[in-house]
């Protein structure tokens, strides 16, 4: 079974930046559509940032021109820079990709990490 561990959060003031990392370890295939997803209190999870394999990505306006996703298919990483960061930035921020094995593909998700910007 493939895990999706997220890190790279924290405590950072308005303005600043922070690089979330998620690593997917176990016996796999490969991994399609790879997304970055936030939820803060209260609030409904929504999509951050999505990242296909071969490339093409697709921001959600708020974070458009702020916030970068990458991923390197060789080592099973993405990534989420993360600029001009604002107080409303913070949330809990999730990873998730589509795992493709040898006789299924399954939606993963990681257990989410912690990002606070205080203003």
């Amino acid at each position: 079974q493939v895990q999706l561990v997220e890190s790279g959060g924290g405590l950072v003031q308005a303005g600043g930046s922070l690089r979330l990392s998620c690593v997917a370890s176990g016996r796999l295939f490969s991994i399609g559509a790879m997304g970055w997803y936030r939820q803060a209190p209260g609030k409904q999870r929504e999509m951050v940032a999505t990242i296909t394999r071969g490339g093409s990505t697709n921001y959600a306006d708020s974070v458009k021109g702020r916030f970068t996703i990458s991923r390197d298919n060789a080592k099973n990483i993405m990534y989420l820079q993360m600029n001009t960061l604002k107080p409303e930035d913070t949330a809990v921020y999730y990873c998730n990709g589509m795992i493709i094995y040898s006789s299924a593909t399954i939606l993963s998700w990681g257990q989410g990490t912690q990002v606070t910007v205080s203003s």
